[in-house]
């Protein structure tokens, strides 16, 4: 009775979590797909503008299956817009989501990703005004109606912003007055609470599994969206790739995939030009 008892279990496990076979990864190693492929939502982090970071989301996405793809690279407009005419070549992809007004790396970095899965896109890319508006009203003000929801009407402890404005100022070369830092910590607290909403409804709509494209500074588990879902949605099954550079990379991540970093120019520069 007590092996009938233990099998019955474990085809009740079975049942409330489906297999979805995963497909052979020459980047990602077995381990951590298969951490993906029994995982409600996967945030898959990046450098924006490192190719390697966007072959190893390629893969996983096509090992997933996902029912919907989330993109911090797309507004809800253009999604919305996408989801009227699907593209089938990259230049009418760009059309359609008038990427070269984005300021995101060349589509072509990500245009593998996007042909990695037939899923409905949402979008959920903050525009540059409701970006402007956080920084200068606030998170709250900008989000909305939802911005108690999303905790946007609650400051940060002391200590919390305190490091994340420690983060911005390194991050803009220890060159942009103080009185700066606070703002773009609030523009980032919106971009996490949008890609957040964007996930839910995602869920909402098709059931998952979701996988999402965004930076690793909006899928750290320390203080990125992770934080916003184990809030919102208990229970959900979240995993966390970020990806390094040469090893270098902040924040707190379920796994992490290291990648040669890629010449570029000295962001810096700019600032020391001005300076």
């Amino acid at each position: 009775m007590r092996q009938l008892a233990i099998l019955a279990c474990a085809c009740l496990v079975f049942a409330a979590a489906p297999f979805r076979a995963a497909v052979a990864s020459e980047l990602i190693p077995d381990d951590i797909l298969n951490q993906m492929t029994a995982a409600d939502v996967v945030i898959l982090g990046e450098v924006h503008d490192n190719p390697q970071h966007h072959r190893v989301q390629t893969e996983a996405v096509k090992a997933i299956k996902p029912s919907a793809v989330v993109w911090e690279m797309v507004t809800e407009e253009g999604a919305q817009r996408l989801a009227q005419k699907a593209a089938t070549n990259p230049e009418e992809l760009a059309r359609i989501l008038r990427w070269a007004e984005s300021g995101w790396p060349p589509l072509s970095m990500y245009y593998p990703v996007f042909q990695a899965s037939d899923a409905p896109v949402y979008g959920a890319m903050v525009p540059r005004a409701a970006a402007q508006h956080a920084m200068e009203a606030g998170p709250a003000a900008a989000m909305g109606a939802d911005a108690a929801l999303y905790g946007l009407t609650i400051p940060l402890p002391p200590e919390e912003q305190a490091a994340r404005e420690a983060d911005q100022l390194a991050a803009h070369c220890d060159a942009i007055p103080q009185d700066l830092l606070p703002k773009l910590v609030a523009a980032q607290r919106l971009r996490d609470a949008v890609l957040t909403r964007a996930i839910r409804q995602a869920l909402a709509d098709t059931g998952g599994p979701v996988v999402v494209i965004t930076g690793n500074g909006h899928a750290r588990k320390d203080r990125g969206i992770p934080t916003f879902l184990s809030r919102l949605e208990p229970g959900l099954r979240i995993f966390v790739l970020g990806q390094s550079e040469d090893g270098a990379i902040s924040g707190e991540y379920d796994a992490v995939l290291d990648s040669p970093a890629v010449e570029r120019e000295d962001p810096c520069e700019a600032f020391r030009k001005q300076g």
